[in-house]
């Protein structure tokens, strides 16, 4: 059966249960709690021959022969057994509750998950379902704002490109996207290099840090780590349920990939300032530059502290982080002066499932503090100017980003075909000195030099379908930022 195939029968039990009151983020961890005993089972028997040490009360044998009486009543006792097992077991099951209550359909989705082996085949081929089921999840629920295009993520993997024995860490994780772009980079990259038992176990065990402050979001993460070949029953990858924002890195990493939240206003502000910290809703952070509430500004500083010398960093961010003033302003100019912030790439509205986003991902290495600033210059790509697309008819590929990437993988980038120039006015590939920069008002970074063709030209006008998204993604952007307009006054009051 194919990967879609698979996801559509697995998914489409999904709304025999809605009037049972199970939304579609219960229902992913109905199946993850499932699966995982599912696979435990396929994993004890030859060739795998593995003990998980599942009490026989719990494992998936058990439930797959049990009656439908009494079947709800012992599936929750075992969650709860499992919950407290140690290990794997516990940070799988931990707070795990039962949402199907109808014996029938428990079983039902028992059934429907035991048609195929989940681990017979390739560990990508069922990563790779299980990954799209998260993605539905995502669309269907409305949590997708949340959810990093995985086109956006392979772009950004291929242009960080993780080495092995280089830890990578996202502090705002959620099911682990960006590690699952990395782990398919150094798969492909590196399948001979990781026969070598030290750099396999390293590669399986302390490559990957996580934070997310939801308990089932971090669960999902750990199974889809799990399924794609990171961690085993008795050892996990670090993934913590926790705001990574409340405390100061504990060890420093190589690489960081980030798409924190979105929505800047937080119920508490982050300072360096002593006094300050002493305040009721105020968290000290001695190694941040400046205080703010914004929650993208203070993951920007928390990610430049989590980075060893000479750590690079991609990070996903909103256009406020751009232009924003005061605390934004220090913090583009500490960035200038502290890390080489060399590429920003702008991306387009229409490529996520929230409306009116508007994002650009920021490259960077942190470097050795010097007397002049580290950045020398900048290179943005527009990927926004006259770039259309929708979610359904027009998605975002990962082929629409390879321009931009050989930009920035090439080593002469003035010799680029991309690049703007006085004979190219239409160059999406421009380069800013730190002179030209530091000048502008604000040290405003939210630029843009290429003419609006449907302005110029009516022929040139998008679908009447993008179009009228484009309106709704304006509307929604303006609308988001007088809310947070309004929250910053209650804040004040």
């Amino acid at each position: 059966m194919t990967t879609n195939n698979l996801v559509a029968k697995i998914w489409s039990f999904c709304d025999t249960l809605r009037d049972d009151g199970v939304n579609y983020g219960d229902y992913l961890e109905q199946i993850t709690y499932l699966l995982f005993l599912k696979m435990a089972d396929e994993y004890s028997k030859h060739p795998y021959n593995r003990d998980f040490n599942i009490p026989k009360s719990c494992d998936w044998q058990f439930f797959l022969n049990h009656p439908l009486e009494g079947l709800t009543f012992d599936y929750m006792n075992a969650l709860n057994t499992l919950s407290n097992s140690g290990k794997m077991l516990s940070n799988i099951f931990n707070g795990a509750q039962n949402k199907i209550h109808d014996p029938y359909k428990l079983k039902k989705l028992i059934e429907l998950l035991d048609e195929d082996n989940w681990v017979s085949e390739s560990v990508d081929i069922k990563g790779d379902i299980y990954e799209s089921l998260l993605q539905k999840s995502a669309e269907s629920s409305g949590a997708g704002q949340y959810f990093t295009p995985r086109p956006i993520i392979k772009a950004i993997v291929e242009c960080v490109g993780p080495q092995l024995l280089e830890t990578i860490s996202d502090p705002t994780c959620g099911t682990g996207g960006f590690f699952l772009g990395a782990i398919e980079y150094l798969n492909n990259n590196f399948a001979i290099e990781l026969k070598d038992k030290k750099k396999k176990d390293f590669f399986q065990f302390k490559t990957f840090h996580g934070w997310d402050i939801v308990p089932s979001t971090a669960r999902l993460c750990l199974m889809n780590l799990f399924l794609h070949g990171i961690g085993d029953m008795k050892e996990t990858p670090e993934i913590k349920v926790e705001d990574s924002l409340l405390e100061l890195p504990k060890n420093n990493v190589k690489i960081v990939l980030a798409n924190p939240p979105f929505g800047k206003s937080s119920t508490y502000t982050i300072t360096n300032d002593e006094k300050l910290a002493k305040q009721e809703s105020y968290i000290l952070r001695s190694d941040f530059w400046t205080t703010t509430s914004n929650k993208q500004l203070c993951f920007v500083q928390h990610i430049i502290s989590m980075l060893e010398e000479n750590g690079r960093a991609a990070i996903v961010l909103p256009d406020n982080v751009l232009f924003e003033g005061g605390a934004g302003e220090a913090i583009r100019k500490k960035l200038l002066e502290e890390t080489n912030l060399h590429t920003i790439l702008r991306l387009p509205t229409g490529i996520f499932y929230a409306n009116g986003v508007k994002v650009n991902v920021l490259f960077l290495e942190k470097k050795k503090k010097r007397s002049t600033p580290n950045t020398k210059e900048i290179w943005f790509y527009d990927y926004r100017t006259n770039v259309h697309h929708t979610l359904k008819k027009h998605p975002l590929q990962f082929e629409h980003l390879e321009s931009f990437i050989k930009c920035y993988q090439a080593i002469d980038k003035e010799s680029t075909s991309e690049t703007w120039n006085e004979t190219n006015f239409k160059g999406r590939f421009r380069r800013y000195t730190y002179e030209e920069l530091i000048l502008r008002d604000k040290v405003n970074f939210d630029i843009t030099w290429l003419q609006d063709d449907s302005f110029l030209d009516l022929d040139s006008l998008p679908e009447p379908e993008i179009l009228a998204q484009e309106i709704i993604d304006s509307l929604e952007s303006a609308l988001n930022s007088f809310r947070e307009v309004v929250k910053g006054l209650a804040n004040k009051n």
